[in-house]
């Protein structure tokens, strides 16, 4: 149901009324043409004025126009706004109130219209923090010439506005294979889909002719392939610490928000690299995504990062929590600012499993941070685990590369979906 647009035309005093009421008594008890002048100059103004208001609180309308409701760090929004007057009576001066939540968003503006008139403008953001806003609500605030009252119009009309972290390239960060099974080795994939075909799922671009289940396709009168119990090797888990002891930096320089890129800019390339990618971490809340295919999980993840914030968990203590439901053999990818080094005592038993990590440590001095990150690379090299310190000019400006908001794009199923642009 659409709220109901509130509008009012109030009286900004109260000493006109008392003094045209006195005037009038005056006249009645001692007759006089300066009482009668004065009577009919400042009733007269009053009655304008009244008028005027009642003319312009039914006449003035604003639209906003804002054609996607999400984004990534980086991209221009633009919104279309249309003040329209259709009243008999110009406006000479409309205060348009904006009460959005986007951090820098300042699409409040005063300006005059005439009567029977319409005028449009366009408002533009960099968005450059990842989190859920709202755009709107909206107020107007105008007046007669004499400002003896206020017109105010209120919209209550307001839409959820997601801003996703960016996605960048990666080049130099390979994730050490888990891989499923026959990938680093050499058993017969084909006999691994033979006995894990679980299901029946739509058509996505990629996926291989011969996975196309003929029979569902053909009741269904559009392609469908079989879906497949896939070994955990062939997952990648993306531990992401979101321990705010850990983290260094501030704002959109600290470790936090370079980490969700990497966490975001990974599980974007490993899902169009076909692998199955899940995402692990705890700030406030547990976020937890089991390993799919497909791009409602890239979805899913950019969703989840975009409304993370920091909290006590440790990633040790991730890693003990999470250990039992991460499979065997599969390819863990740990982001961490945590140069103490205790958790690699936590990662010892997810090796044994068959679990093969990919660390990128963050480091913290780079970040304008605590602590040396020299200990724990040397350890990760004696536990031959393949692991990349991350300093910032790895990931130095995704947030002042303009792209194009919201771009979506058919599936041969006829649905849309959200398409993602990593940044240059």
């Amino acid at each position: 149901m659409t709220p109901k647009v509130t509008v009012r035309a109030r009286s900004r005093s109260r000493f006109l009324p008392a003094l045209v009421g006195v005037l009038f008594l005056l006249q009645l008890l001692v007759p006089h043409k300066g009482w009668m002048i004065l009577l009919v100059g400042m009733g007269g103004a009053w009655l304008v004025s009244y008028l005027w208001a009642r003319s312009l609180a039914r006449g003035l309308e604003l639209t906003r126009e804002m054609r996607y409701g999400w984004a990534q760090v980086g991209d221009q929004l633009q919104e279309r706004f249309t003040l329209t007057n259709r009243s008999r009576v110009p406006a000479s001066w409309v205060a348009v109130l904006d009460h959005s939540t986007l951090p820098g968003y300042q699409a409040s503006r005063a300006l005059g219209l005439g009567e029977r008139a319409q005028t449009h403008w366009f408002e533009e953001l960099l968005c450059s923090r990842r989190g859920l806003y709202t755009v709107g609500p909206t107020s107007l605030q105008s007046g007669d010439p004499f400002g003896f009252y206020r017109v105010e119009v209120d919209y209550p009309n307001s839409f959820a506005m997601m801003v996703m972290p960016p996605v960048v390239r990666l080049p130099t960060i390979d994730v050490a294979p888990g891989g499923r099974a026959g990938e680093g080795g050499r058993q017969n994939r084909a006999l691994e889909h033979a006995v894990s075909a679980s299901g029946v799922r739509e058509y996505q671009p990629g996926d291989s002719l011969r996975w196309i289940h003929w029979a569902t396709s053909a009741r269904r009168d559009e392609p469908f392939v079989r879906t497949f119990d896939h070994t955990s090797t062939s997952n990648w888990w993306i531990l992401l610490d979101l321990d705010r002891r850990a983290q260094g930096g501030e704002g959109q320089k600290a470790t936090e928000e370079h980490g969700i890129i990497l966490a975001a800019s990974l599980a974007h390339r490993g899902l169009q690299d076909g692998k199955s990618v899940g995402l692990v971490a705890h700030g406030k809340d547990l976020v937890w995504l089991p390993p799919r295919l497909g791009a409602s999980q890239r979805w899913d993840i950019l969703r989840a990062l975009a409304l993370v914030e920091p909290g006590r968990y440790s990633i040790a203590e991730l890693m003990t929590l999470a250990g039992p439901a991460l499979g065997q053999r599969g390819s863990l990818v740990i982001i961490t600012p945590d140069v103490e080094g205790q958790w690699l005592q936590s990662l010892v038993p997810l090796m044994r499993r068959g679990l093969v990590p990919t660390v990128l440590l963050l480091d913290p001095t780079s970040f304008s941070g605590e602590g040396s990150a020299e200990g724990v690379p040397a350890s990760l090299v004696a536990m031959d685990v393949t692991h990349y310190l991350i300093t910032p000019d790895l990931l130095d400006g995704p947030d002042a590369r303009p792209g194009k908001i919201g771009q979506w794009r058919r599936t041969p199923q006829g649905r849309w979906e959200p398409r993602f642009h990593p940044r240059e």
